[in-house]
């Protein structure tokens, strides 16, 4: 076993947890989580997820930037809702973007599996950036992410972040579930 992968997929067993929790101390986990993976996937010739873990690099910086200076409710960042429009639009652009990222992929490089790994790049990015402005819609995302991500990590032989990856499609249940409780009811 890769100690790296390892020492990753434990960074990210913290992160998500303390996002489930609305709590600003999850970007410290998620930069040093995210700085290894990138290492890692990059080994197993999966691109995309390599070059995505750059992109979480940043948005992690945004993301604790906007929730250090969100409202606080009851121990955590205020959350909200997309509107029906806004999630139409979102949808939209999340899957053309994969699909046009996947056939750059399968293009241009040698990818091992250039359209499941688009497709969990660009709902990442998508379910990140809503993340990061306190959607509850990025749960959904995640779900969908993790559902894609643990056969094709399995496949590549990433077993600690197959196994990762379905341990966050659990968290990411509860932090959809968590989230939601927290809602105005009048969104």
């Amino acid at each position: 076993m890769n100690p790296l992968e390892l020492a990753a997929a434990a960074l990210g067993l913290i992160n998500v947890a303390l996002v489930a929790r609305r709590s600003l101390w999850n970007y410290p986990f998620g930069l040093a989580m995210v700085a290894l993976y990138f290492f890692v996937f990059a080994e197993a010739r999966l691109y995309s997820d390599a070059l995505l873990q750059i992109f979480f690099f940043a948005i992690q910086l945004y993301g604790w930037w906007n929730w250090s200076r969100s409202d606080r409710v009851d121990h955590g960042v205020a959350i909200g809702r997309l509107s029906n429009p806004a999630r139409t639009t979102w949808l939209a652009g999340t899957m053309l973007t994969s699909a046009a990222w996947g056939a750059a992929m399968a293009n241009f490089t040698d990818a091992a599996a250039p359209y499941p790994d688009a497709a969990i790049a660009g709902m990442s990015v998508a379910a990140q950036i809503l993340q990061s402005r306190r959607r509850f819609e990025s749960w959904l995302l995640w779900i969908c992410v993790d559902c894609i991500a643990i056969g094709l990590f399995w496949s590549r032989g990433l077993h600690p972040t197959a196994i990762l990856y379905a341990i966050f499609l659990g968290m990411a249940v509860w932090g959809l579930f968590a989230w939601r409780s927290k809602l105005d009811p009048a969104q």
